[in-house]
């Protein structure tokens, strides 16, 4: 029993669903997203909300179920709030900037990294803090494009220094131990 895709999807104020067939397209104030989704699922728009039914307790419906309706709100909850992924730069001289809408990254490299926003990504830096926000209503692409930014210089576990997600934890190591001798 998917307790997941039996939830109904709000339908926030100032968002537009249109479901033709298997064909979804959702507009609001961040953009518009259109997505297809597997014709064995069945939407519909009730009073405001999403509901989307499977039409068998096969494993493979079940699984579609939970899935379809996840993917959903994610398209709805991104065009109406949009979504952040928060990264922070550690280590001594590493910094980040912004030169125009591109993110230039200085993380102990003899060349700074230039990284350009995909269509729908934003990029904010907070140079107090030491922070890189990655904006945009794709969920998935806010997602990977984070992940590209944390993949030019991952923490290393000595003492931490590079690019993690905000609230990663990173396993340190002790180091050497030193010389005893007399």
């Amino acid at each position: 029993m998917s307790r997941i895709g039996r939830l109904p999807i709000e339908i926030p104020k100032g968002v537009d669903v249109k479901i033709e067939n298997s064909l979804v397209h959702v507009k609001g104030l961040k953009g518009e997203m259109q997505s297809t989704f597997s014709p064995d699922m069945a939407m519909k728009i009730e009073d405001g909300k999403v509901i989307i039914e499977r039409p068998t307790d096969q494993p493979r419906h079940r699984a579609l179920h939970g899935t379809t309706r996840a993917l959903l709100n994610n398209m709805i909850t991104g065009v109406s709030t949009g979504f952040v992924r928060i990264l922070e730069v550690v280590g001594v001289g590493y910094r980040a900037e912004l030169t125009g809408s591109d993110l230039v990254v200085h993380v102990g490299f003899s060349h700074p990294v230039k990284v350009e926003p995909p269509d729908g990504i934003s990029f904010e830096v907070d140079t107090k803090a030491k922070q890189i926000k990655v904006i945009g209503r794709d969920k998935q692409q806010v997602g990977q494009v984070a992940a590209n930014i944390r993949f030019i210089r991952p923490p290393e576990p000595y003492k931490g220094a590079g690019i993690k997600y905000l609230e990663e934890i990173v396993r340190r190591k002790a180091g050497k131990a030193g010389k005893t001798g007399a």
